[in-house]
């Protein structure tokens, strides 16, 4: 079973992801991490985000296994990711690996921003993950406070809307919500009812004549 999630940032896409996984036993990748850790490494090496080729090269050599999630969850990756993903000669580069977990045997839960749509559109679950920016700047804001990131709520919301504009006007594959997805708008949800409600429509999608 493929469990494709997409949303935008702060959507909590990532958490009901690992819960999931868990769940079923299933691996689970957060392709947002690979394109953070190219921006990670574009900002490390001083590379140019205007020259494709060479954030494509970062790409290329990139190792799934050696990621930190922990130390890619700065509010400036964040937004070097973003960059990044807009490039699409960095997405070519990182398509083959996400396609290649995915159809791992046995089946995998991903999460991004074209999972469904581009990644493993033949999924047999979708879920597009979704909240106000209001509500997500707040939910980022409280994280980033928490690891010592002193930066205003105004200015983490004008960052979100700002990845939102980008996320979903670029050009190659941008953030969408595949046809065949689940809507699971968690604004006035906390972490625990997101995850209920997010495996309630796994559920639903896995019961013989559910929706297809």
């Amino acid at each position: 079973m493929i469990i494709a999630i997409d949303g935008p940032a702060a959507s909590g896409k990532g958490t009901i992801a690992r819960r999931l996984a868990a769940h079923y036993r299933l691996p689970h990748l957060d392709t947002g991490l690979l394109y953070r850790a190219v921006g990670a490494k574009a900002l490390a090496h001083h590379v140019n985000f205007e020259d494709p080729a060479a954030l494509a090269a970062l790409a290329g050599v990139l190792d799934p296994a050696a990621l930190d999630p922990e130390a890619l969850k700065s509010g400036a990756i964040g937004e070097a990711a973003s960059r990044v993903a807009a490039v699409p000669q960095v997405r070519a580069k990182l398509l083959t690996l996400q396609q290649d977990f995915a159809r791992q045997p046995g089946g995998a839960v991903l999460d991004g921003r074209d999972i469904g749509t581009v990644i493993a559109p033949d999924a047999e679950v979708k879920l597009f993950v979704t909240a106000t920016p209001e509500a997500r700047a707040a939910r980022r804001h409280h994280e980033l406070l928490g690891r010592g990131e002193e930066v205003a709520l105004e200015a983490v919301l004008a960052d979100i809307l700002k990845r939102d504009e980008r996320d979903s006007g670029r050009a190659s594959a941008p953030l969408a919500r595949a046809a065949d997805a689940e809507i699971l708008d968690n604004t006035g949800l906390d972490v625990e009812q997101s995850w209920q409600a997010a495996l309630a429509l796994v559920e639903r999608r896995r019961r013989p004549g559910g929706p297809s």
